[in-house]
């Protein structure tokens, strides 16, 4: 998952912290169990053509909290620079009531899946499900914020609510910035990164106090565990504001066959 620290506005500093959630609640679903298990395990699947040609992502927003078209984009394009999908990479959103359960854990999150989701690995498409939440994670303090969680092998869920009312702050980023790196963070734990299920060329895994990995010790990466902005705006990566995968990153997808 993604965790804002409480920021000192005066000063305008901005610090993303990123972080996942290994949990994988329990289902039991024959025609579904494809698309239910542990993180990190179709990262193969994903990144390459082997079995799966092309990519079906279901989108399923509350209503009054649909990501940007800016976010969708860059998404989109993240995806399409590191997996060989010839048959194409398909990203449908549709909108849904409010299921009135925030704040959130995993599992009512892993509910709502049971009840919204309906694009599942048909054929040689593989089906991922993301869910843009009205409410926030239960586990908010005043200062971390869960922005998202990758939390099974083809789902994640984005806490909008939490990223519209972060990117309304003074000196915060563009709402799109935040939707499209936690995006692009979050399917970096579905590729596996790091040492998340797909194996490291080199050693670079950053571990935190309570033993918890799955992030690169490279600074400025997208999958660090924190990234520094600059004071008042966004330090430009690319022209784009949002964070890019570091060499020993793409290493790792390279080796597992992605881009």
């Amino acid at each position: 998952m993604i965790k804002f620290r409480k920021l000192l506005l005066a000063v305008t500093t901005l610090v993303f912290v990123f972080s996942c959630t290994t949990e994988n609640p329990n289902e039991a679903d024959p025609g579904k169990s494809a698309n239910l298990k542990t993180l990190g395990s179709s990262a193969g699947d994903l990144l390459t053509d082997s079995k799966f040609t092309s990519m079906n992502i279901e989108i399923v927003y509350v209503d009054g909290n649909r990501p940007t078209d800016e976010s969708i984009s860059s998404f989109k394009n993240f995806l399409t620079k590191r997996t060989y999908k010839p048959d194409g990479i398909d990203i449908n959103l549709r909108s849904v009531a409010s299921s009135g359960k925030a704040p959130f854990d995993i599992e009512e999150i892993a509910e709502i899946e049971r009840n919204e989701r309906t694009a599942y690995n048909v054929g040689d498409e593989i089906a991922i499900w993301i869910y843009f939440a009205d409410g926030n994670n239960e586990k908010d303090t005043n200062e971390k914020f869960v922005l998202g969680s990758a939390f099974r092998n083809t789902s994640m869920v984005i806490y909008e609510k939490t990223i519209k009312d972060f990117a309304n702050r003074t000196g915060a980023p563009s709402r799109a910035i935040i939707e499209a790196s936690t995006l692009n963070h979050e399917f970096g734990h579905l590729f596996g990164l790091v040492n998340l299920g797909i194996e490291m060329v080199s050693e670079h895994e950053y571990t935190d106090g309570d033993g918890k990995g799955a992030h690169c010790t490279t600074q400025g990466c997208l999958m660090n565990a924190s990234i520094e902005f600059g004071s008042g705006v966004v330090d430009l990566v690319n022209g784009t504001g949002v964070p890019e995968l570091d060499q020993l990153c793409i290493d790792d997808l390279q080796f597992a066959g992605g881009k």
